[in-house]
């Protein structure tokens, strides 16, 4: 960790041995020599050797013994309240959880942060929780023939503990026990005897599949799991040989839990990389010709799930190192996400009704704004006030729940990985809250955050890099019309959504 130790001159004072770390950004170090001078960070002009530091430590020549110097007049300080203030460090850790209403962390038991995040992650799905309680199984520790019964009990009370916030952090001895019992490799050791870090997707694909056998669909899909986070394709396969001209096309169905990221040099947005493999060029066997040819396979999704699942793909064997080595590039992905070109036409069709509803939706709250507007007043402010007893349109379709009936989707949660291994490294989740709110789940430590921090999670350097995207369904809320009489004028309604 780059970390020096420098001088800093503001007017006739000279503090000696400051530290000062690259590794925080020049808004950290601002807030220390807030400490020292009372000099409010905004009011603080920093420089060294003429190099203004703002944002980034940029082209600043750090060494050790340098002077830094700063300038900026220190505000006058703020009279003591009336009455005393609680301090948020005064307050005990329930007492805490509850005043910021944020969610209750889960300790770290030794590199078990990809854990952490896989159970954080899969909590922001609101028909899981109430799928987990109504498991009527129990959570035992010497069971050998249902274990994966031991770990879906296991995570409904995790949850239970989680939502009663008595605790600002939990520890999640018993669902670890289990995973382990039920999965080897996350019980696996290095040469010191220390448990290893784990892929965190793989974590979530062997808790989906352990939920699998424990989960009973509600609708006529197989199970709980594959209702809400299922995705089925219909794949096309073309011979490309020219000699191959009496092979007739092929078509079969797949299906899989999760939409899969392929990240090449080319790739900078999420979608590119989505479709990159959705169609695709391939060597086979070809059974007319009796030896391997080029193939034109393309898939089409005939079936979205309320709950889509998006993993980055960028971990790759390198055999210098025998590693799981990372792409840190820069890929772009959305607040909100579109998966309609991605379908068949026949999907297509049946989407169209529900997303003519959100059009017909966003040109009435644009005439809305502008009506607003006219009248003089302020027409984000009257959109955004708060609503009581809001209702949604379903998002999934009558004859198909878990699905989805319009395609469009809004990111709820994403776990992060920061490192350049798989088998290394950090994994955090980042979870929607309402709005612009965010939580950032660092284990133990939950911490708010906003939308901006969320988009600079896309990579391109040792930051936490979004590895697994967790999409929920966009929620369409009901219009009702105001209620208007002769004198006066049809009130505005609030149309804000609340993904959560």
């Amino acid at each position: 960790m780059p970390v020096f130790t420098v001088n800093v001159k503001w007017g006739k004072e000279i503090y000696k041995a400051v530290e000062l770390s690259t590794d925080e950004p020049p808004e950290v170090f601002k807030a220390q020599l807030f400490t020292l001078t009372n000099v409010a960070p905004e009011r603080q002009k920093v420089m060294l050797k003429g190099v203004v530091i703002k944002d980034d430590w940029g082209k600043a020549k750090l060494k050790n013994g340098v002077t830094i110097l700063m300038m900026g007049s220190a505000a006058e300080l703020p009279k003591e309240p009336a009455e005393k203030t609680v301090f948020l460090e005064d307050l005990s850790e329930s007492q805490l959880v509850s005043a910021m209403d944020l969610s209750t962390g889960l300790q770290n038991l030794g590199n078990t942060c990809y854990m952490n995040s896989t159970v954080q992650l899969l909590k922001t799905v609101p028909e899981l929780g109430d799928a987990l309680k109504q498991f009527n199984g129990q959570a035992l520790s010497n069971i050998e023939t249902d274990v994966s019964g031991s770990i879906t009990a296991s995570l409904r009370d995790l949850y239970s503990q989680m939502e009663e916030k008595k605790y600002a952090e939990v520890p999640p001895l018993f669902l670890l026990h289990l995973l382990r019992k039920q999965c080897p490799q996350f019980a696996e050791k290095n040469n010191e005897g220390h448990f290893m870090q784990q892929d965190a997707n793989e974590c979530i694909m062997e808790v989906m599949r352990i939920l699998q056998q424990n989960l009973k669909s509600t609708g006529k899909r197989k199970d709980f799991i594959d209702q809400f986070f299922g995705v089925d394709y219909s794949v096309t396969m073309k011979c490309k040989d020219e000699e191959a001209i009496e092979e007739a096309e092929t078509k079969f169905p797949e299906s899989s839990l999760q939409v899969n990221c392929f990240i090449s040099q080319e790739v900078k947005y999420m979608m590119t990389g989505i479709k990159s493999k959705l169609c695709e060029e391939i060597t086979k066997h070809s059974p007319s010709l009796g030896r391997d040819a080029k193939y034109q396979r393309e898939s089409k999704i005939s079936r979205l799930p309320s709950y889509l699942c998006i993993q980055m793909v960028r971990f790759f064997f390198k055999e210098k190192g025998n590693i799981n080595a990372k792409i840190l590039k820069d890929v772009k992905f959305p607040m909100t996400f579109d998966m309609y070109e991605l379908c068949t036409p026949e999907l297509q069709n049946k989407l169209s009704p529900m997303r003519e509803k959100f059009l017909a939706e966003e040109e009435r709250k644009n005439e809305e704004k502008a009506a607003i507007k006219l009248k003089g007043g302020d027409a984000l402010a009257n959109l955004k006030q708060e609503k009581k007893d809001v209702e949604y349109e379903r998002y999934d379709f009558e004859n198909d729940p878990g699905s989805s009936n319009s395609g469009y989707y809004e990111l709820q949660g994403i776990v992060t990985h920061q490192g350049r291994s798989s088998s290394s490294g950090h994994y955090v989740a980042w979870i929607k809250k309402k709005g612009d709110d965010w939580l950032k789940c660092d284990d133990d430590t939950v911490s708010p955050v906003k939308g901006e921090d969320i988009l600079k999670l896309s990579g391109g350097g040792d930051w936490h890099i979004a590895y697994v995207l967790l999409y929920g369904p966009r929620r369409l809320e009901i219009h009702q019309p105001a209620k208007t009489d002769s004198t006066t004028a049809e009130t505005p309604i609030s149309m804000e959504t609340d993904t959560n």
